[in-house]
């Protein structure tokens, strides 16, 4: 393995980060009698799924100066996520989702503390320690600064730390056509890339793993993920496969920060490809059987 890995040191994930209104069982929001305020954010996610499996981690985002970026905060850091990098914007609320339960997501983030992430996240002390830090495309399709700190962050020489970028594409929040080329050139910036199959093949008409990886040749790893099949790491150890968990899915949205949760905490371990793999299917298994994004009994409080 060529990557340069500081390993047992933090990971840092910095993105949006929202509240998540989500029924606390598989039922439309038009019919559910209670439902649950949770913590939503891609990298949010990820953090919270490694300080589950023991890792240090941190998040650095912005949240509105009201109670539900408080929310945000209070039980990130409940969950041992360190928040003291996070930016409180007393000029912009808190993102708010809804999730419909085998729908999908309505998004109120329009003006949000979180869309206005920026350049300056990158000067935060929460990097001097990172093993990885993790971002994701969603974070290129909120706002021009969001997308100059993710291009800074890419494009800046000698890190002393990895990069890891899940390319997470979400059709509603691109215009123009944009996305496949963004997504891609970012992509090839990053040291470790998480891409589903069904996603790479939207974007770029890749039907394989093999196609992803010729797409993406720059990155020291590659991590194609095919939902219930497995997952595929293209790394200098080679082409390796590793089945997916026989689970009964109830709800698939966040599963994909767990899996790269699980992965990227093996990573930081120093540990090979077989288990990084393993342990991604392991964390995404839990959520897959539950609503929510995180399989923490704790992790919302439930709204009647």
């Amino acid at each position: 393995m060529t990557l340069r890995i500081r390993t047992n040191q933090v990971v840092v994930a910095i993105g949006e980060t929202m509240i998540s209104v989500t029924p606390p069982r598989a039922e439309s929001l038009a019919s559910a009698e209670e439902v649950f305020l949770d913590v939503a954010g891609a990298e949010a996610n990820v953090a919270s799924h490694l300080a589950r499996l023991g890792r240090k981690s941190s998040w650095l985002g912005r949240v509105g100066d009201d109670p539900l970026g408080r929310r945000i905060l209070s039980v990130l850091s409940r969950r041992g996520v360190d928040v003291g990098g996070a930016v409180v914007d007393r000029s912009a609320p808190t993102g708010v989702m809804f999730k419909e339960p085998g729908v999908g997501v309505y998004y109120y983030r329009s003006g949000s503390a979180g869309s206005m992430l920026g350049p300056a996240l990158l000067k935060s002390p929460q990097l001097d320690n990172a093993c990885v830090v993790h971002v994701s495309g969603v974070t290129a399709a909120l706002s021009g600064s969001a997308r100059e700190m993710l291009a800074q962050l890419l494009e800046t020489r000698d890190r002393p730390f990895l990069v890891s970028f899940d390319v997470n594409f979400r059709a509603a929040l691109w215009e123009n056509g944009e996305a496949a080329s963004e997504l891609l050139s970012l992509a090839n910036k990053a040291d470790v890339v998480f891409v589903g199959l069904d996603e790479a093949e939207e974007l770029w008409g890749s039907d394989s793993p093999k196609d992803v990886r010729e797409l993406l040749p720059e990155p020291e790893m590659v991590v194609v993920k095919d939902g219930e099949v497995g997952a595929w790491e293209f790394s200098s150890e080679g082409r390796t496969f590793s089945a997916a968990r026989d689970v009964s899915v109830i709800e698939a949205v966040g599963a994909g920060d767990a899996f790269a949760a699980g992965f990227l905490s093996e990573l930081c371990a120093g540990q090979g490809s077989r288990a990084r793999l393993e342990a991604g299917h392991a964390r995404a298994a839990a959520v897959l059987l539950t609503t929510r994004d995180y399989d923490e009994e704790d992790s919302g409080d439930p709204i009647h």
